[in-house]
């Protein structure tokens, strides 16, 4: 039967249609929501591209995020260069890449556990670094994130006022399609970084070293420069996450938010770009959601209550923890390849078990006896009076 799909162009036209309908009909907490779990997104595939692609652990990925949310706030407000916002948007992507490429010689050395553990340093030195760098990060303060403009138009409520089909867009609205705008970039960029030549080198390096080198893969060229493009993504999540919070505390960026980014990418599905963004939205949008119903919710409690009970950030890691271990159990590609293995099966005409050949002589084989070579001849018994003595 033949495919009855949209071509792509068809669909990523319609996805492209779909997300601008929210800002039209839901309220400042969803799309709130909506724009954490993009930016979520963005940091996940770049740790996804790294982890999936290249092979590579890395437990510091709040520490890019958090170049990357400081670097701008720095760059574009005062105490700082008070440089132009769009400008400084970049400026700080570019930091945070900068940052990954001077840790990229021991990325390109040092693999598996080891760079987990190598990394695992970087969020303890930036913490560390946040808290007393007042001049810079405001201390444990924090400071306010100036709001993006681009020529006369900005990002934040009334900067001009804008109504749209009668909706006035205010600064969540704005975002919005900001956000929209970088994930579509993030999703086109990383799925022709996969499917590119050095996505094929990477892939190749994480599956065997040895090969890839004797395929004439760098193999330390390839991993530093793994490292560079993910922590150019998650510099940029940390932007968007800047803008969206409107202020920048150094208590977000810690251990915790690295093992979320983690959590994101096995629930996802390891170097898929759809899964890194299907997780990254579960486990952001879970603990918003439950604080908002946990009032209505049994066996959560609302923040502030006393103390043992479980409130809606505990119960959302002991959820998507339970939801780890069941994927790895039962779908170890993640959420991406437990989908493509349902859409397989469900759409009409598509094989989804091996092809085997018809047997070129089934009536004259046994069953479970190898073909007879053509110029085989079948040998004679002995009888036995022709046996020699």
């Amino acid at each position: 039967m033949s495919d009855r799909r949209l071509p792509k162009p068809a669909r990523t036209l319609l996805v492209a249609l779909v997300l601008c309908v929210p800002p039209f009909y839901l309220d400042a907490f969803w799309l709130r929501i909506g724009l954490f779990s993009v930016a979520a997104a963005i940091g996940a595939v770049g740790l996804s591209l790294l982890s999936g692609m290249a092979g590579q652990l890395s437990l510091g990925h709040a520490f890019f995020l958090a170049v990357g949310a400081y670097g701008y706030t720095w760059l574009a407000g005062e105490p700082g260069p008070g440089l132009p916002t769009a400008v400084a948007a970049v400026l700080a992507v570019l930091l945070a890449g900068a940052a990954g490429g001077l840790f990229s010689p021991v990325a390109g050395r040092v693999r598996g556990i080891y760079l987990g553990v190598a990394t695992l340093a970087l969020v303890f030195l930036g913490h560390h670094l946040l808290l007393t760098a007042d001049s810079v990060t405001g201390g444990f303060n924090g400071r306010s994130v100036p709001p993006l403009r681009l020529g006369g138009f900005g990002f934040t409520a009334g900067e001009p006022e804008l109504t749209v089909l009668g909706v006035p867009f205010g600064a969540e609205e704005r975002l919005w399609f900001l956000g929209v705008a970088l994930l579509g970039l993030t999703w086109f960029t990383g799925r022709g970084l996969v499917r590119s030549r050095p996505g094929r080198a990477l892939a190749a390096l994480r599956d065997s070293e040895i090969a890839a080198s004797v395929m004439g893969v760098d193999v330390a060229r390839h991993r530093a420069a793994a490292f560079v493009v993910s922590s150019m993504y998650a510099g940029t999540a940390g932007v968007l996450l800047a803008l969206a919070f409107r202020r920048v505390v150094p208590d977000y960026f810690s251990l915790a938010l690295s093992v979320d980014y983690l959590a994101m990418i096995v629930l996802g599905g390891l170097g898929s770009v759809a899964g890194a963004t299907a997780g990254a939205v579960f486990v952001t949008a879970l603990p918003l959601l439950l604080t908002r119903y946990a009032d209505q919710l049994p066996l959560v409690a609302a923040p502030g209550s006393a103390d043992g009970a479980v409130g809606p950030t505990e119960a959302a890691r002991y959820l998507y923890g339970a939801a780890i271990v069941v994927v790895l159990l039962h779908a170890p590609d993640g959420l991406h390849g437990l989908t493509r293995r349902l859409r397989a099966r469900v759409r009409p005409g598509r094989r989804t078990g091996p092809r085997t050949r018809p047997s070129p002589h089934p009536s004259t084989r046994p069953s479970g006896h190898p073909p007879a070579h053509p110029s085989a001849q079948p040998i004679a018994p002995v009888r036995p009076e022709e046996q020699t003595p």
